[in-house]
């Protein structure tokens, strides 16, 4: 039988139930998920991812502000802020992106920096996951531009500023230092510390993985500009003293040397400076005996340049007369079983020629004829044993013994500079308060904008007699003709005194000199103190007196201060003729 062929039925596909309702619930499940996560993240906790993002993106940035300037009173750069560069690394870059593939880079940067290559590397090798180590601070722009020419991985370079000094060793102990962070630390980079230091504004931005800002947001702090200062130094001054005190020095081969000058009417310290001194731009072999300021943080006997003040206080009190005449001879005087000597026997001697001769027989019996108590009040009035006002750290009050019962010996001493002692700047504001009528006046570094307000320690009338006394020190037949000035009248005195020793007084001295100029019109006061001088001259008027000529002349001329005229020379020395 043939067989018949039977065409195939088409079948319809029928679909899988289940597996749709699979995918159709997990789409549903998938949506609902990402539903539920994003309800999550922005009603439920959306704090986490901002905070997470913003870890990522937000920065602080400030804007570094440089410390102020230090002028002197004319406006010449004393102190000045220069901007460096400071060398770091991040270690776990350095890591990262194979830094130290080649080595020929690292010693390169060695060799700028000046470090050992080992010891650079070692920083670095130290702890491979720590993100910050400094390399060094304060390179010039110089090398930094060379070391961004390296292009090491993982060193980077961060702005800062250094302190320079253009007048170096000149006002080295008076100005004082910064350290490596740009904080004061000696002189009056530390009194003022936060008046030369401005605060860097603080603001929160917004940055990009590359690093560039795309957003500013809020302020975090208001910044605060740095503020200059303006000392009443007037460094033409300031670098006359230091070079004459400098070379009395060296000349004498003294262990140190203090200079002050002070402007008589205003109690402006015009110059400050001292000696051994130092290279505050040069840090490496720094000695801390170079650095301090001695002219007001050592004290001294004073000497003989005490006495102008001894014969103010008892011509102020009443007990002695301006016309009074000091009977020395034989040149020596028993007190309280010891013996007070004069150079020599002067006879009978007015005020005046006590002062001019440096007797101490005539001191002492000015000193007895008024009681101890008084004569140290006037002493304390002059500013003796009190701070100065000057206001700058390591002052010195000096020594002023204030005790119940004193021998009439422990009493002439004090009338000619032992069993007390003095700063050289207490000597020059004292002798500044005579050139200024009587008044003393605080003493100040800063320069001032208005007069100051002082205090009338003695009548104007007594400091006049007392100047014009003094005027015969400086001339023939005086203790200092090397610190006499032609054309200018000085009013100074002479001091010598022996240092004091375990139970007395050795072979070293001090020698002084102070005094004010012009005498017809007051305009400077200077002491100068020269500390252990060696060799035969050890006398205040050989050694310190001709420092004090140079720096008063030159200083009265930088000052435009004009010589005495004909007229008030005569009447000048007629006045000095009647005091004889």
């Amino acid at each position: 039988m043939r067989k018949i062929k039977q065409a195939k039925r088409k079948q319809k596909p029928q679909l899988i139930h289940w597996r749709l309702y699979v995918v159709v619930g997990f789409v549903c499940l998938l949506f609902t998920s990402l539903i539920g996560r994003a309800a999550y993240i922005q009603i439920i906790e959306p704090e986490k991812l901002r905070h997470e993002s913003d870890m990522r993106s937000l920065r602080t940035t400030s804007r570094e502000v440089q410390r102020g300037l230090i002028t002197d009173r004319n406006g010449e750069m004393l102190a000045v802020s220069v901007p460096v560069k400071a060398v770091y690394a991040d270690p776990k870059v350095v890591y990262d992106k194979n830094g130290f593939a080649d080595m020929r880079l690292w010693q390169a940067l060695a060799d700028v920096l000046h470090e050992p290559k080992d010891k650079i590397l070692s920083r670095i090798q130290a702890n491979p996951k720590r993100r910050f180590t400094y390399l060094k601070r304060q390179v010039t722009p110089a090398v930094a531009d060379y070391i961004k020419k390296l292009k090491l991985p993982g060193i980077y370079l961060k702005a800062e500023s250094r302190r320079y000094y253009p007048t170096s060793e000149i006002t080295a102990q008076l100005i004082g230092i910064t350290n490596i962070d740009d904080v004061g630390i000696e002189g009056i980079e530390n009194t003022y510390n936060d008046w030369l230091t401005g605060t860097p504004s603080k603001q929160k931005v917004r940055k990009s993985r590359d690093g560039h800002v795309v957003e500013r947001l809020d302020m975090v702090q208001e910044g605060e500009s740095p503020n200059d200062l303006v000392l009443s130094i007037d460094q033409r001054i300031q670098q006359l003293a230091y070079r004459e005190i400098k070379r009395v020095t060296k000349i004498y081969q003294a262990t140190s040397a203090s200079i002050v000058v002070i402007d008589v009417n205003t109690g402006e310290v015009l110059a400050m400076a001292n000696t051994p001194s130092y290279n505050p731009n040069s840090r490496e072999n720094l000695q801390s005996y170079r650095m301090r300021n001695r002219a007001l943080t050592d004290a001294y006997e004073p000497g003989s340049t005490i006495k102008p003040f001894v014969v103010a206080a008892a011509l102020e009190a009443g007990t002695i007369d301006k016309d009074q005449i000091f009977k020395t001879s034989p040149g020596r005087i028993r007190i309280g079983g010891k013996i007070v000597r004069d150079g020599r026997n002067y006879g009978d001697l007015s005020l005046g020629e006590v002062l001019v001769h440096s007797s101490n027989v005539g001191m002492t019996q000015i000193a007895l004829s008024m009681p101890v108590q008084e004569l140290l009040g006037y002493y304390q009035a002059m500013g003796l044993g009190n701070y100065s006002g000057i206001n700058l750290a390591g002052e010195s009050t000096g020594l002023l013994h204030d005790r119940r019962r004193w021998s009439e010996f422990e009493r002439a001493t004090l009338s000619f500079g032992y069993a007390l002692t003095v700063t050289p700047l207490q000597i020059a504001r004292m002798y500044a308060m005579l050139g200024g009528k009587g008044v003393l006046y605080p003493s100040s570094i800063l320069k001032l904008k208005q007069k100051p307000e002082g205090v009338q320690v003695i009548s104007p009338e007594v400091a006049q007699q007392v100047m014009e006394m003094l005027i015969g020190v400086t001339e023939a037949g005086g203790t200092a003709r090397k610190a006499h000035i032609e054309g200018y009248p000085v009013a100074g005195k002479t001091g010598t005194a022996r240092k004091a020793v375990a139970g007395g007084y050795g072979e070293d001295y001090v020698a002084l000199f102070a005094g004010v100029a012009p005498v017809h019109n007051p305009r400077l006061a200077i002491a100068v103190v020269v500390n252990e001088p060696k060799g035969d001259k050890y006398y205040g008027g050989d050694v310190a007196g001709p420092a004090f000529a140079k720096v008063m002349s030159g200083a009265l001329q930088m000052l435009n201060v004009e010589p005495i005229s004909s007229k008030e020379k005569v009447r000048l020395e007629s006045h000095v003729r009647r005091t004889e």
